[in-house]
């Protein structure tokens, strides 16, 4: 009989169980981002991580479901950083420079790589594009949110549609980490941040109430 307080047998398995699911998930995202999806096979991963490939098989059933794992564990922690980058944004060129932290941080860490090769996989995978496509949802609604409480009661909150805007920015995101990365060269994509901040900054100044003159 076990002693009281003693950790059970089952506790102790889903523990260990829990530990190589993350070695299995950190291994695949540090694949996908120096293999891409192409080079993400069972065995890489399980080289990468120091287990059995047989064990990718036994935790998640299969190589697209461990590389999903993957994008889930990016897109979370990714998430939880992008809310407190704009957790204190008011106006459209605080959000513009949180972005660009963002874009920076992202651009180092090569998560967004993540994303990129799932999409790219997804094109040669049958059933993937879908699972891909659902977990991309979340970052489309924290974009929205993000903008509906920059743009607060100015006038473009009336005339641009925060959640088209936000699929927007979420594209043409991905589309700057996916160039940046083929040409080697990140600085075309950050000239455009310096423009958006120039725009921000116009867009505030005429949209700014106009105090009241002074009587004479």
């Amino acid at each position: 009989m076990a002693k009281a307080g003693a950790p059970s047998g089952v506790a102790v398995a889903s523990e260990r169980s829990a530990h190589t699911r993350k070695q299995f998930v950190d291994a695949a995202i540090e694949t996908l981002k120096s293999d891409g999806y192409a080079g993400a096979s069972a065995r890489t991963i399980a080289q990468r991580a120091g287990l059995n490939q047989g064990l990718i098989i036994y935790h998640f059933g299969s190589v697209a479901n461990l590389l999903l794992a993957a994008l889930d564990a990016v897109s979370e922690e990714r998430l939880k950083i992008y809310g407190a980058e704009v957790s204190n944004v008011a106006s459209s060129s605080q959000l513009v420079d949180a972005a660009e932290g963002i874009f920076r941080n992202d651009l180092d860490a090569g998560y967004i790589t993540v994303l990129v090769e799932m999409i790219a996989g997804s094109a040669s995978t049958p059933g993937l594009g879908p699972e891909v496509a659902a977990r991309i949802q979340p970052w489309r609604e924290f974009a929205q949110s993000a903008i509906e409480t920059s743009l607060g009661d100015s006038p473009l909150g009336g005339v641009l549609p925060a959640k088209d805007v936000a699929h927007a920015v979420v594209a043409l995101y991905l589309g700057l980490e996916m160039l940046s990365h083929l040409d080697g060269d990140a600085e075309p994509a950050l000239a455009l941040f310096v423009h958006a901040k120039q725009l921000a900054a116009l867009f505030e100044a005429m949209t700014a109430p106009t105090s009241p003159k002074e009587s004479v």
